[in-house]
């Protein structure tokens, strides 16, 4: 049996950034992930660009993984403009006046984590473990240990989740979690298109579907259009004339003629509250304690500052030659994660809710909402705000 300091199951972005914030320290980390070394090294394009507030694009700064991003790969957004329906008026989220800072920017999955996982290999602290998957897990007082796919047993004083919403570990722990499948998909895909963006997202919902227009290069956005599972599946094996004469309808032709720029993906909708984010000598971060849904497009930022907070609280204790696991600090990393993530957790499922509701009363209380919402400066500005900072 290997020994170390915390093992960190899943090596998506959140994972690698936990295990790159513990760069500073000389803990023995081991990083297990299914996927293959190559696949870890060169990540594929997976369609879905993260849009990074500034308290994140900060992080990542520190950790040394922004910079290894490209510019050219890095959009940024000044502005969104939510929509209900057929109806004109939108609720609009800008930069206050003179201001140069964007609300955000867009970045690519498979760039994030491109550039994390090439700041862990540069770091001797960690040993990744990949191509395998945990099959049996125990945490106790004492330790946490793990059993890989390959047979090899891992033994650590801090195990750490960070595989997924639908995070085999956390059921290995026996951590109960909230698990809401919400029957629908998202299909993404990059459009070239004739109307002029402007660095603007757009999000509209309508009848029994949601598009979102994410601003990349000029002439170019993220398209994003959730439906029913059943019909992503059909969008997905369309020729490509046929889809994008379909997307363009549903559009109602907001972004001009349009041609493909990407290949297309789906991701079925599947929001996730654990009832736990610790268990003795193990703790839950990114989607394998908060699940977001997408629509607000804020589950990275949520995850990666969790994992920032986690780290930092180990890092402290490791200097102060105190237990990384012990049960006040993983308490007190519970707890304020938890006051960060609840209200956007609950507020986004509510306006899920809220806006795929069919029924008259609901679209009128749509309509009413955005309404007021853009009356009352103080709700524009501090959504704004929660974006820039």
């Amino acid at each position: 049996m290997t020994s170390f300091d915390i093992v960190v199951v899943g090596a998506g972005p959140v994972g690698l950034a936990f295990a790159a914030s513990l760069a500073a320290s000389d803990l023995k980390v081991a990083l297990i992930d299914r996927q293959s070394m190559a696949d870890l090294a060169q990540p594929a394009f997976d369609g879905r660009e993260i849009a990074l507030t500034h308290a994140s694009i900060k992080i990542l700064r520190e950790l040394g993984a922004w910079d290894a991003i490209p510019c050219s790969e890095k959009s940024p957004l000044f502005g969104a403009r939510v929509l209900n329906g057929s109806n004109p008026f939108a609720l609009s989220f800008d930069a206050p006046a003179g201001c140069w800072k964007p609300l955000g920017v867009l970045v690519p999955n498979h760039w994030i984590r491109n550039a994390l996982f090439s700041v862990v290999r540069t770091r001797a602290h960690a040993r990744l473990f990949a191509g395998c998957n945990v099959v049996a897990a125990q945490s106790n007082p004492r330790e946490a240990t793990v059993t890989l796919s390959d047979g090899r047993q891992l033994k650590a004083r801090l195990l750490v989740a960070a595989d997924s919403r639908l995070s085999a570990l956390r059921d290995l722990l026996h951590v109960a979690a909230e698990i809401n499948r919400l029957g629908c998909s998202m299909l993404i895909c990059r459009v070239r298109h004739e109307v002029n963006h402007h660095r603007i997202a757009t999000e509209w919902f309508d009848h029994r579907q949601t598009i979102a227009m994410l601003p990349l290069a000029e002439g170019m956005s993220s398209l994003l259009v959730t439906l029913p599972a059943n019909e992503v599946s059909r969008l997905l094996v369309m020729d490509d004339a046929a889809f994008l004469a379909e997307m363009t309808r549903r559009c109602c032709g907001r972004l001009g003629k349009m041609s493909l720029a990407s290949s297309r993906h789906a991701y079925s909708l599947v929001t996730t509250w654990a009832h736990r984010f610790w268990t003795s000598r193990a703790a839950l971060i990114g989607d394998a304690a908060v699940g977001m849904h997408p629509v607000t497009a804020h589950g990275f930022n949520i995850g990666l500052g969790g994992q920032n907070r986690l780290a930092q609280g180990i890092v402290t204790a490791w200097c102060k030659q105190s237990d990384i696991a012990d049960p006040t600090l993983l308490r007190r990393y519970e707890i304020r994660h938890r006051l960060t993530a609840a209200p956007l957790y609950h507020a986004t499922n509510m306006l899920v809710k809220l806006y795929t509701d069919e029924r008259p009363l609901a679209q009128a209380a749509r309509h009413v909402g955005l309404r007021v919402s853009q009356n009352l400066p103080f709700v524009r500005r501090g959504i704004s705000a929660f974006l820039r900072r």
